[in-house]
């Protein structure tokens, strides 16, 4: 109780400091950063004017991504700007910088890849995901790396650069197949290089028709002079050509490069899709998929901000939809400050239609993504239904699974899981620390913990479970069964998840004897039992892990003369860790009425070179 009230007067104490605050925002543009109780940032936005918008989140309803983002905040900072175009890259820097958790975020593993004509003597083509200011030519990005690849080989038919990283003594298959040029051992000059480069340029930007036809001009002449195998390969280039260029069927007639974005929400997710357009054809798209918890509009000018922080290869025209309030010009003016490109929100005509088209496709794919996922929870329903049939009981709708943990008999910790219709049903996971049992004895340890949960089900009154699956054999099953039915008066179905020799689920266990049960390894009712064997040692394995750590840390600073179990608590909860005690000075442990002798004995001990020092994990005490 005494916990909950001292949550309580920080969350008042918390919320009253931010209503003064709000009382002196400015009426300017800028960037906001909420922060948490423990003061890390989690979310980033910007405001045309920063008295309305972060008052917003203080006033009025929410939905229940937004809700969940305000009832985390306890404080903010603003960075009052210029303009809105200097609140916009601010913001990209600050979500980059920090990584706020409710933001929607680029990562660098999502990178997107790029080709890239290397800035050398003797340049080569590559695919990248790292963009350097090396005075290369970048071109994309592309919507994955397959399709990256595919452009390389064909241009690496066409155009023969050189492949390989350092020159070598001699000519290599490549230069033999026709695509190097050898100048490892042949000098090619500069104006060769300035061709090959230029017609890779035209066609990566999009000039595949000119390309195509300078072939086919080629092949003619080569046919006319009888040289039938080198007009051969000139039409299985352009065959390739058209193979990669098949797919695109919108076009605008303009012949511009450009990028159009479009984008849908639901159930707190989004969906943004971006069509690449070269020289007015559709040529590749991208989709993704993410949680947003702030205003729709506003995180889909996040994602697009972000995706061209990074990127070189810039299009003539970024195409936008509208906002749902109509109230657009101020963001594509500072995008067009910022990117120095042409950025549209189409009202009418072909571009609307194509924004439309993205639109409507990231729809689709939002769509598709929650019918995956009510079929995986048709499935897992499916299999805790079919579970139940293999079993024999009426029902495994609510399963409660136990494991045990501890190594060579030290720090004996206990969890248990819960799975709801076949889904992990975390806020319902339990840990325990064994208190009655002395040594690695398994079997005592699953007695005190099905004691210790079930006396508490029927004390609290709480829901059965329909199956109880302890990790273990015939023993296992035994000693739950023992404690439930001739101490505790219940009558639970208990089953054990047996393994083999390679720590593998093995055999399904069942009934008084237990009896192996048939089950199919590759059913999905196998499948449920593998994911809650695992799912519950997981979790026991990571709280034996927490415990061995304080006991850990415990026992290093219990070693000290003059410090017994209060004190270690009030210098763990003061510090935060262990490393930070030792890199602490004398002076700073005066707010604990520790005196100087006391401190000095505290920072020798800790600080004696030895190798236990280094390896403790940083734990606050429960």
């Amino acid at each position: 109780m005494d916990t909950d009230q001292t949550i309580y007067r920080d969350r008042e104490k918390a919320m009253e400091n931010i209503r003064h605050k709000l009382a002196l925002l400015p009426d300017q543009p800028g960037c906001y950063l909420m922060k948490n109780s423990e003061g890390t940032i989690i979310y980033v936005g910007k405001a045309k004017v920063l008295k309305n918008r972060v008052r917003s989140y203080f006033n009025g309803s929410h939905d229940g991504k937004t809700q969940k983002l305000v009832s985390e905040i306890r404080d903010f900072e603003y960075i009052v700007t210029a303009s809105n175009t200097e609140s916009l890259i601010l913001e990209c820097n600050l979500i980059k910088q920090h990584y706020p958790r409710y933001n929607v975020l680029l990562k660098d593993d999502k990178s997107f890849p790029y080709l890239k004509i290397t800035n050398e003597e003797h340049p080569r083509l590559e695919v990248t995901r790292r963009i350097v200011k090396d005075k290369a030519k970048y071109f994309g990005p592309y919507p994955n790396a397959f399709a990256a690849q595919e452009t390389k080989k064909l241009l690496d038919r066409l155009y023969p650069l050189r492949k390989c990283r350092t020159l070598p003594d001699k000519v290599c298959l490549y230069y033999h197949m026709g695509q190097c040029l050898a100048p490892c051992v042949y000098p090619v000059e500069k104006p060769e290089y300035e061709r090959m480069i230029g017609e890779m340029t035209r066609f990566l930007n999009g000039g595949h028709t000119e390309i195509k036809k300078e072939l086919q001009r080629k092949m003619a002449e080569a046919a006319e002079e009888l040289q039938f195998e080198r007009a051969r390969e000139y039409r299985d280039q352009i065959v390739s050509i058209e193979a990669l260029m098949e797919k695109q069927t919108i076009n605008l007639h303009d012949a511009q490069d450009r990028d159009v974005f479009g984008y849908a929400v639901d159930k707190g997710w989004m969906c943004v899709q971006i069509l690449y357009m070269r020289q007015g054809k559709m040529v590749q798209r991208h989709v993704s998929v993410f949680p947003f918890y702030g205003e729709a509009y506003d995180d889909f000018l996040s994602f697009v901000t972000q995706y061209y922080s990074d990127n070189p290869a810039l299009p003539r025209e970024v195409l936008l939809p509208a906002r749902d309030e109509g109230d657009e010009e101020e963001v594509v003016d500072s995008l067009h400050r910022w990117l120095n490109i042409k950025v549209a929100v189409p009202k009418r005509g072909t571009k609307k239609s194509v924004v439309t088209m993205a639109c409507d496709n990231a729809r689709v794919a939002l769509e598709e993504k929650f019918k995956l996922i009510e079929r995986d929870e048709e499935r897992s329903v499916k299999a805790a239904f079919g579970l139940a049939e293999w079993i024999g009981i009426p029902s495994a709708s609510r399963i409660e699974a136990f494991d045990n943990s501890n190594i060579q008999g030290t720090n004996p910790v206990s969890a248990m899981v819960v799975f709801t219709d076949g889904k992990p049903d975390k806020k319902e996971y339990r840990k325990y620390n064994v208190k009655s049992v002395q040594g690695p004895d398994d079997y005592e340890t699953m007695r005190e913990v099905v004691r210790r949960r079930y006396e508490r089900v029927l004390k609290d009154g709480l829901a059965f479970p329909d199956l109880i699956v302890v990790d273990g054999g015939r023993g296992h099953i035994a000693a739950a069964m023992d404690v439930l039915v001739n101490e505790l008066g219940l009558d639970i179905p208990v089953c054990g998840l047996a393994k083999d020799a390679k720590h593998r689920t093995a055999q399904l266990l069942v009934g008084d004897p237990p009896e192996i049960v048939p089950l199919p390894r590759d059913s999905q009712e196998f499948y449920l039992l593998q994911r809650i064997q695992d799912e519950v040692h997981r979790f026991a394995i990571t709280f034996h892990r927490e415990k061995r750590a304080k006991s850990m840390i415990a026992s290093r600073l219990d070693a000290i003369p003059g410090i017994g179990e209060k004190r270690r608590k009030q210098l763990l909860r003061h510090f935060g860790s262990l490393k930070a005690i030792k890199e602490a000075a004398v002076e700073d442990f005066r707010a604990l009425s520790i005196g100087e002798a006391l401190a000095r004995r505290i920072l020798d001990a800790l600080n004696d070179d030895k190798p236990a020092a280094d390896t403790e994990s940083e734990f606050s005490p429960s």
